[in-house]
């Protein structure tokens, strides 16, 4: 089956990045405003996926999100959800406390959305692909052959380059990514790998502020900057006490450290509560 991308041609002017929403509703009211000052156009703000997860308001995250009109890609989450399935599709490692986790969080979100929610998630694409500042773009989620992938700074450059070349082409220039939680940027050989970071939970960096970034052209160049969101996370928090949601997760919400690393590689986990390093 050919997987579905979306097109939208040459885009120009500032363009926001961000991923991983996770039904946190605050957090994307927080980020909307952000766009809305700063006079970025909803066509020009894009999701890396995984517009539902661990916070407390799914429906009300996709309907505000639909309302937006911002692009998105399918994450795991939504590809899972459309397909009805039983588990969110991260490939956690089975009995692992992140798969625990999931079987708490994903039923939750499951039975919050509906019809027309699933009906938005449904027409989602896999990919989307735009031309900026002479800059062939890619958006993925994991990454291009595989939307759970894990994809850190930390991991090497041979898993990254094939994405540029999916089609075994020079297609791409830009490769910007989500899934993994953690923003960075990485370049080898003219071309950028960017991961905007993640709203709807910290970066394991001791922050309850989270991330995205914005692209500009202002100089005629693809230029990008990453940035810290604040919010008011201490809704967030207090909504998760539902009785439903893995109670480790909204404590993450608060004190910017990640329940376990067993996602992360050692250089990664090793920076636990450090701040981010970019």
């Amino acid at each position: 089956m050919d997987k579905k991308i979306e097109h939208l041609g040459k885009l120009s002017g500032k363009v926001l990045l961000f991923g991983g929403v996770y039904s946190n509703l605050q957090a994307l009211e927080a980020l909307k405003q952000i766009a809305e000052h700063e006079g970025i156009l909803p066509e020009n703000c894009i999701c890396t996926g995984d517009i539902v997860g661990y916070c407390a308001q799914p429906e009300e995250t996709v309907q505000l999100f639909k309302i937006w009109k911002a692009k998105s890609i399918a994450g795991n989450v939504e590809i899972q959800l459309s397909e009805g399935a039983e588990n969110c599709g991260c490939e956690f490692k089975e009995g692992s406390r992140c798969d625990n986790f999931s079987q708490q969080w994903y039923p939750y979100a499951q039975s919050q959305l509906s019809k027309n929610s699933l009906d938005f998630i449904k027409s989602i694409p896999e990919h989307i692909t735009f031309n900026y500042a002479g800059k062939n773009v890619m958006v993925v989620h994991g990454s291009y052959r595989n939307t759970s992938e894990f994809i850190f700074k930390s991991s090497p450059w041979e898993f990254k380059a094939p994405n540029f070349s999916p089609n075994n082409k020079n297609d791409y220039d830009v490769v910007i990514a989500g899934h993994c939680g953690l923003p960075f940027n990485d370049s080898q050989n003219n071309k950028l790998w960017l991961n905007p970071g993640v709203i709807g939970m910290p970066a394991n960096d001791g922050s309850p502020s989270v991330w995205y970034a914005i692209l500009d052209d202002t100089t005629g160049r693809l230029e990008y900057k990453h940035h810290t969101l604040n919010y008011n996370y201490k809704l967030t928090n207090k909504l998760m006490q539902n009785g439903l949601l893995p109670q480790e997760y909204a404590r993450t919400i608060v004190t910017g450290i990640w329940d376990n690393t067993e996602i992360l590689p050692a250089l990664e986990s090793g920076l636990q509560g450090f701040g981010v390093q970019l």
